[in-house]
């Protein structure tokens, strides 16, 4: 029999696409996440992916550092008591935040302070997808 390697649990996956998510947005690195608790940014690396799983204290932790509660890290994952077109959608939205055009979109927006220039942000994006 071949040998198969054993699939990441779903939870861990998730768990490791917040971590990722929140430290992309406060822009820390996985070198600095990793120093701050005493580990290799490959063990980072593992986390993020879920290849590794988060022990709770660790995850206590790497709460403290990236400033949210733990729970942050499980909001919406996989599982819950959401239905599966809601899951999906939670997955995309945390995958498109983590990336790098999501962070910079999200920051760009952030700052800006009328409420007004948001709304017609938000049209011209919707008019360029081509949604109504």
């Amino acid at each position: 029999m071949p040998d198969q390697k054993k699939q990441p649990n779903p939870i861990d996956v998730y768990v490791g696409s917040r971590i990722r998510m929140r430290r992309n947005i406060l822009g820390m690195s996985q070198e600095k996440l990793g120093e701050h608790l005493g580990i290799t940014f490959q063990q980072i690396q593992k986390y993020e992916k879920g290849t590794n799983r988060v022990g709770a204290s660790r995850l206590q932790a790497i709460a403290s550092i990236l400033e949210v509660p733990p729970s942050f890290f499980f909001d919406g994952a996989p599982g819950g008591q959401e239905g599966l077109m809601e899951e999906s959608q939670s997955t995309y939205m945390v995958d498109f935040l983590s990336s790098t055009e999501g962070i910079q979109l999200n920051r760009a927006f952030a700052r800006i302070d009328d409420p007004k220039v948001r709304r017609k942000v938000i049209d011209l994006v919707r008019a360029l997808a081509g949604e109504e």
